[in-house]
């Protein structure tokens, strides 16, 4: 078994970037699969993972009158299928080829007594190949993916204390597999404008469906595009106000190209208090998109949760 890492890791991207990669295209597979056999819940939320003290979860996929569930052990470094009926399946997450993943995941469904089909393409990534067609074998540092996961861990919690604090729709605190990233999402209540798709290998019908409603997104993935693990948080709509809205800590920053407010992971990890640094953050980017966005923040806002304190509610 690895050490216990430390809570806020180093996760320089350029350095397990191929790994990453993979393990981007290993997760859509998997995601796909409850994609595929679950009802459709706004904004795809149906589709997601969950950050689990081992990796990363689908959760509960209903087939039938059985049900699986199929983890990213990130520790022991496995795939596990497991099913209601009792059964299980596993086999080891190491250097191989997306098609080889697939084929091995496939097997593991069938295993436990389930049908495995899937979308064969990737989403939401450029020049995407089919995972059946994709043979290449991609590296895999584990060490890197434990240090991730350790990551994750930290900010799940994070954005799990800053849900609290918001009365309105808000999304759970998951992994969405499409562009790999972890986020929570909340909602005004208003209908936003139709969102204009083109977002790669993504049919636009998905990308209008999870934006239909006015919404401040915050979220943080490993690099890609910014050679750097990131958070990030937008408003959609975003108004010119939003953009030009001071945000804090110093260091977070508009960035044009991607339309979002960014902040380095590095600068949360080597503050004085990583939890209070992020939590400015996404703080200050909700404020920013709640007021230039006029939201009724008197009936969607209340203070923090506290474990084992039941929340106070005026009277009407």
């Amino acid at each position: 078994m690895p050490e216990n890492p430390v809570a806020w890791p180093d996760i320089p991207y350029p350095e397990w970037r191929d790994t990453c990669a993979a393990l981007h295209l290993w997760a859509q597979i998997v995601g796909k699969y409850r994609f595929a056999n679950t009802p459709w819940e706004n904004h795809s939320w149906h589709a997601t993972f969950y950050v689990v003290p081992r990796g990363l979860s689908t959760g509960l996929i209903h087939v039938g009158p059985m049900a699986l569930a199929l983890d990213f052990d990130l520790i022991d470094q496995r795939l596990r299928v497991e099913a209601s009926n009792g059964k299980a399946a596993s086999f080891a997450l190491e250097s191989t080829s997306v098609a080889m993943f697939h084929d091995r995941v496939r097997r593991c469904v069938e295993a436990v007594g389930a049908d495995f089909s899937i979308d064969g393409m990737p989403n939401e990534i450029a020049g995407a190949v089919c995972f059946e067609r994709d043979v290449t074998v991609r590296p895999y540092d584990a060490g890197a993916v434990r240090r991730f996961h350790a990551a994750l861990v930290q900010i799940d919690r994070v954005f799990k204390q800053f849900r609290t604090s918001f009365l309105g729709k808000v999304s759970p605190v998951h992994l969405f597999w499409g562009s790999f990233d972890l986020a929570v999402t909340r909602f005004s209540g208003r209908r936003a404008p139709l969102h204009p798709g083109g977002i790669p290998n993504l049919p636009d019908a998905v990308t209008r469906e999870a934006y239909s409603h006015q919404e401040s997104s915050a979220g943080f993935w490993a690099g890609e595009g910014v050679n750097e693990p990131m958070f990030y948080s937008y408003a959609y709509p975003a108004t010119t106000e939003f953009r030009t809205s001071p945000v804090s800590p110093p260091e977070a920053y508009w960035d044009a190209a991607l339309g979002e407010f960014l902040l380095p992971y590095r600068v949360v990890r080597a503050s004085a208090d990583p939890d209070a640094t992020l939590l400015q953050f996404l703080q200050s980017t909700y404020e920013a998109a709640a007021v230039t966005g006029g939201w009724d923040r008197g009936e969607l806002e209340c203070a923090p949760g506290v474990a084992g304190v039941p929340r106070s509610v005026r009277a009407p």
